[in-house]
């Protein structure tokens, strides 16, 4: 490597190439320059910048994605360091139902508020069950793994058709 393109004891990035020209006759007292050549991305970063780009645009339609991504993550950590956590999360899937018959009996409600308020209650009680379950013996020990998924299908849908038609 010639000592024109050679770096000299200075750091840079790693994927800036820095090449040092030196100073010509005649110019005592400026300074070299410095051209900075930057490495060209590889296709695997330039496919997850635009992955990257196109979550963080659409990432208030994926809520539901990711906070079962979140989820699914939770309960594994606590299925490790506490797997007993799973008996008091067991009580807390009976809360949406309570919270579904206190609603009809404050605020009663008929036809679409209705199926809206039941499907609710039902989508959030059977995710405070999978929790537990989950929590109590692994997420992905038998048929959890596929709940979780249908959950998050059916969590995605419903957040898609609000979102659309509001």
């Amino acid at each position: 490597m010639s000592s024109r393109i050679r770096a000299r004891g200075g750091k840079s990035a790693a994927s800036v190439h820095t090449v040092r020209i030196p100073r010509q006759r005649g110019r005592r007292g400026a300074d070299p320059f410095v051209v900075v050549v930057p490495e060209r991305p590889s296709l695997t970063r330039e496919a997850l910048t635009v992955v990257g780009g196109w979550l963080w645009r659409e990432r208030r339609a994926l809520a539901p994605t990711g906070l079962a991504v979140l989820a699914l993550a939770a309960a594994g950590l606590l299925h490790v360091f506490a797997w007993w956590s799973g008996l008091v999360l067991a009580p807390v899937a009976a809360g949406p139902l309570v919270w579904l018959l206190l609603m009809q009996r404050r605020r009663p409600a008929l036809g679409s508020p209705l199926a809206w308020r039941i499907a609710l209650a039902a989508l959030a009680s059977s995710a405070l069950a999978w929790l537990a379950l989950a929590v109590g013996f692994g997420p992905l020990a038998g048929p959890l793994c596929l709940w979780w998924l249908l959950m998050l299908l059916t969590a995605q849908t419903a957040w898609l058709i609000v979102r659309h038609t509001r």
